[in-house]
């Protein structure tokens, strides 16, 4: 490196401290939103509300419901049809709570950082 190009650092060495100290405060403010999001919780739901899956911010399922009219419509025969639509519909439900979760984490992070929609900045909170 020439003179200049050592003067031109030293003389930008003020910005990148700063930076670095943006970059500390970014990570704590990022552990507080993960603390937040772990307390939240979205629901999904498949076949009109049949079943709904609860899940937290941290992409995590909290709950499992399935409605009685269709435990009793499984309780009747019990056939291998019925078992895989009900495998279905809580795949389903697991697919859109999660969809949702990453709506809300993608909100938390927008609102963290001013209302700036940082492309891949969510990607960061990846769960468990």
């Amino acid at each position: 490196m020439d003179d200049f190009g050592f003067l031109k650092a030293l003389k930008n060495a003020p910005k990148l401290k700063e930076m670095f100290q943006r970059a500390g405060e970014l990570r704590e403010q990022m552990e507080q939103i993960k603390e937040e999001l772990a307390a939240k919780t979205v629901e999904g739901d498949a076949g009109a509300g049949a079943v709904k899956v609860v899940m937290n911010g941290k992409m995590q399922v909290v709950q499992v419901r399935l409605d009685q009219p269709l435990l009793s419509a499984l309780a009747g025969d019990g056939s291998d049809m019925d078992r895989q639509m009900v495998e279905e519909l809580i795949a389903a439900a697991v697919n859109a709570a999660g969809a949702r979760a990453r709506e809300l984490i993608n909100e938390e992070m927008k609102r963290a950082m001013g209302g700036m929609d940082i492309p891949g900045l969510n990607q960061l909170l990846d769960g468990p």
